[in-house]
C-alpha cells in the first residue's frame, strides 16, 4: 500500500510540475541559425514564442511533432524579394511556404510603395502567409517627386524626397534600397543617394542597393555602393551579386575582393544571391538610359524616330557583340501582356516566329516592336556557374530569390521564386558539399535577421518568435525549371510561423500568420 502510495505521488508531481506547450517538436537535429554544431532535442513552443530548446522531458503539448531524422531550423529570411501587388492576388505565398521561407524583406531594387504607413495597414489586413519587412525605394521616391524626368532634382524636389524618406522610416520601414540600373534610378547622381541614406542611418536603417552596373563597370559600381555606405554611416546589401555577360566570367574573384577588403576596413557590407545563372527584370534593359525617359509617350515617340531607332540597334548590337553572341538568344520572355503566346521564347526564337530574317539586327527590331507594345518581363541567361558557386561560398553572403508571390501556372517566371532556398540545401549543401548545413541555415536566418534588425527573428532561443522549419535533409530539393518553373520546393516537412502550423506533412494547410516587421521594433504577438 506503501508502495502504491509513493508511485501515485511521484505521478502527481510530475504531472503538477509538467509543462504544457501549443507544440512540441521532439527528437530532432536542430540547427539553431547561430552557425554552431547541431544537436538533437526537442523545440517547445507556446502563444506564438519559443518557450524552451533542448532535451525537454515532462512537457505536455496540444500538437508533437516527431523530428526524427529530419532538422530543425528557424524559418528561411528571404532578404530580396519583389511582393508589391501579389499579396492579394495569393496571400498563402505557397511558393514560399514550400521552400521555408517565414519572412521576406520586400522594397528592393529602389521599388517599393512610398506611403509606408499605408502599406503596412494593408499587410495587416491581408494577412499573409508569411511576415513582411520592407525597404523604401528611392525609384519610387524620385517618380512621386520628378516622374521619370532625366535630370538631377532641383532643392525643392529634394526637400520632397527627404520628407518622404523620413516619413518611411518612422513608419517602419528597415532601410533605402536603389536600384540605379532602372528608371528614374539611373538619372541620380551618388550625392542624392547619400542624402536619403543619412536619412535611413538615422533610424538605424541599411542600404541595400542593386548597382549601377553589374557587367563591365561592376567595379565602380561596387566602389560607389561602399561610399555611399560609408557616407551615409549605414550598412550596406549589395543585392543579387553576380557577374553579367560572358565577358566578364570568372571576374569573381576581383569583385568580390573588393568586398573582403571592404570589411576588413571596418565597412558593413553584405551580399544576397540567388542560385542560377539567369537573372530577371525588364526588357527596357536592353535600351539605353536615355530612351526610356519621361513615360510612356515619349518612349514611343523616341522609337518611332528613325535616327534615334537605329541608335537603339546600335547599341544593342554592340552589348551582344561584347557578350560574344551572335544571336539575342540570352533574353526569354517571362511575361508579355500584349501577346502571350510568346512567354517562354526567346527574342531569336520569337524573330524566327514572326518570319523574319535570322539576324541580330532584325532581332533587335523585334526587342523594340515588343518595347512600344509595353514591354515584356524576360529571363537573361548569361552568367557563369563558376561564379555563382565562387559567390556562394563566402561566409557573408545570404539568399535572395529576387521573385515576388506567385500565382501557380502564371507565365513564364524565373524559376527562383519556388526553388532557392531548396537549391542551396538540396545541390550546393547536400550534393557539391560546398559548405556546411549549419553553415548554410546560419546564412538563411541568424545573418540576414541581424542584417536587417529582426532582433526576434532568426534564431532558436527562448523568448523568440517561432518561425521554425522542420525539413527532411535527404530529399530536400528545388523542382522548378527555367521550362517548367511552376513546381514547388520538396523536403520541407512542417514549416511554422510565428507559432502557427502553416505547412503540415509538407502541405499548405491555409493559415496566414505573418505579421508585418518594422524598423526597431520588437513583434508582441
Amino acid at each position: 500500500m506503501r508502495t502504491l502510495f509513493c508511485c501515485l505521488y511521484v505521478l502527481f508531481s510530475l504531472t503538477l510540475n509538467a509543462q504544457t506547450a501549443d507544440i512540441l517538436i521532439k527528437n530532432g537535429k536542430i540547427m539553431n541559425g547561430t552557425g554552431n554544431n547541431w544537436f538533437y532535442g526537442d523545440v517547445a513552443i507556446a502563444n506564438g514564442k519559443i518557450l524552451a530548446v533542448g532535451q525537454l522531458t515532462g512537457w505536455k503539448a496540444h500538437q508533437t511533432i516527431d523530428a526524427s531524422g529530419l532538422i530543425v531550423s528557424p524559418g528561411f529570411i528571404d532578404v530580396h524579394t519583389h511582393i508589391e501587388g501579389d499579396e492579394a492576388r495569393n496571400p498563402t505565398a505557397d511558393n514560399f511556404i514550400y521552400d521555408g521561407v517565414t519572412t521576406v524583406i520586400t522594397g528592393n531594387c529602389g521599388l517599393s510603395k512610398t506611403d509606408m504607413g499605408a502599406y503596412f495597414h494593408f499587410l495587416d489586413s491581408v494577412h499573409l502567409s508569411t511576415n513582411v519587412a520592407s525597404l523604401i525605394g528611392h525609384n519610387d521616391i524620385r517618380k512621386a517627386v520628378m516622374g521619370t524626368a532625366r535630370r538631377a532634382p532641383t532643392p525643392q524636389e529634394m526637400q520632397q524626397m527627404e520628407k518622404i524618406m523620413q516619413k518611411a522610416m518612422q513608419d517602419g520601414a528597415v532601410g533605402l534600397s536603389t536600384g540605379l540600373i532602372y528608371i528614374p534610378g539611373a538619372y541620380a547622381n551618388t550625392n542624392e543617394v547619400v542624402a536619403l541614406a543619412k536619412i535611413a542611418a538615422a533610424y538605424n536603417g541599411v542600404y541595400a542597393t542593386h548597382m549601377r552596373n553589374e557587367g563591365d563597370s561592376v567595379v565602380p559600381a561596387i566602389k560607389e555602393a561602399l561610399y555611399i555606405g560609408e557616407t551615409a554611416g549605414l550598412p550596406v546589401e549589395i543585392s543579387h551579386f553576380k557577374l553579367s555577360g560572358q565577358q566578364n566570367w570568372g571576374r569573381s574573384k576581383e569583385t568580390l575582393a573588393l568586398i573582403k577588403d571592404a570589411r576588413r576596413n571596418g565597412i558593413d557590407v553584405t551580399i544576397d544571391q540567388y542560385p542560377y545563372t539567369a537573372s530577371s527584370t525588364n526588357l527596357g534593359t536592353l535600351l539605353p538610359d536615355w530612351v526610356l525617359a519621361d513615360g510612356k509617350d515619349s518612349i514611343n515617340a523616341r522609337l518611332s524616330n528613325a535616327a534615334i531607332r537605329k541608335q537603339c540597334i546600335d547599341y544593342m548590337l554592340e552589348r551582344l557583340h561584347k557578350r560574344k553572341l551572335k544571336h539575342f538568344s540570352y533574353p526569354v520572355v517571362a511575361y508579355y501582356n500584349f501577346d502571350t503566346t510568346l512567354n517562354g521564347k526567346s527574342i531569336e526564337a520569337i524573330n524566327v516566329l514572326k518570319g523574319r530574317k535570322h539576324t541580330a539586327k532584325a532581332e533587335a527590331e523585334t526587342v523594340l516592336e515588343m518595347m512600344q507594345h509595353g514591354g515584356a518581363a524576360m529571363v537573361f541567361h548569361g552568367m557563369s556557374e563558376g561564379d555563382v558557386q565562387y559567390i556562394m561560398q563566402y561566409p557573408f553572403c545570404m539568399f535572395g530569390c529576387d521573385a515576388g508571390i506567385r500565382v501557380f501556372g502564371e507565365g513564364v517566371p524565373h524559376p527562383r521564386g519556388y526553388g532557392s532556398n531548396a537549391k542551396i540545401l538540396g545541390k550546393y549543401v547536400r550534393e557539391l558539399h560546398l559548405f556546411s548545413w549549419e553553415e548554410a541555415i546560419r546564412r538563411m536566418t541568424g545573418l540576414p535577421a541581424q542584417k536587417f534588425h529582426l532582433y526576434n527573428r532568426g534564431l532558436l532561443l527562448p523568448g523568440y518568435a517561432a518561425d521554425v522549419v522542420v525539413f527532411n535533409p535527404n530529399t530536400i530539393i528545388d523542382k522548378a525549371t527555367y521550362d517548367s518553373p511552376h513546381q514547388y520546393s520538396e523536403g520541407v516537412q512542417y514549416v511554422i510561423v510565428n507559432g502557427a502550423v502553416t505547412l503540415q506533412n509538407g502541405k499548405h494547410t491555409g493559415v496566414r500568420n505573418g505579421v508585418t516587421l518594422k524598423n526597431n521594433t520588437l513583434q508582441n504577438l
